[in-house]
């Protein structure tokens, strides 16, 4: 289990950095945007106060809480999951990096109320209206990577 651990705690580091750089070293709150290689890579502001691209965002308290236990809930089903299967190194890095990624949209909820979005890419004439983070990115990896590698394997 220590991988899924290790990878956890280095993707919520991670991404908890990337954020606070975000908010108070780039003061993207003010600034709204930074065009950083556009139109492929921009940095725009977005509270996150739902899912995915807004799904469900809804100011209530209600829904801000109900995410916060849906994503430890989630992480919570991983870990006991992983240490059921006890699957080889590459599932137990893919499930670090989902519940690490989860952890820090959850945190960004109780804290800020919403989770901070500031990735933004747009190409070949295409403009995307929606930002992301880093979270996202490792919550992403870390479902396809256990989608696509067996978690039968007991060698690691």
């Amino acid at each position: 289990m220590k991988p899924v651990y290790l990878t956890a705690i280095v993707a919520f580091v991670c991404d908890q950095a990337s954020k606070l750089w975000i908010l108070y070293g780039l003061d993207l709150q003010t600034r709204g945007s930074v065009e950083v290689f556009p139109p492929f890579l921009n940095f725009k502001m977005a509270w996150n106060y739902g899912i995915n691209f807004g799904l469900f965002s809804n100011d209530a308290n209600v829904m801000r809480w109900a995410l916060v236990a849906l994503s430890l809930g989630i992480s919570g089903a991983v870990l006991m999951w992983m240490r059921k299967d006890n699957p080889s190194l590459l599932p137990k890095i893919c499930a670090g990096l989902l519940v690490g990624g989860a952890l820090g949209n959850a945190i960004d909820r109780v804290m800020h109320g919403a989770v901070v979005d500031f990735l933004n890419m747009s190409c070949c004439g295409f403009n995307n209206p929606y930002a992301f983070n880093v979270a996202d990115i490792f919550i992403f990896a870390g479902a396809i990577g256990l989608a696509a590698f067996p978690t039968d394997k007991k060698d690691a």
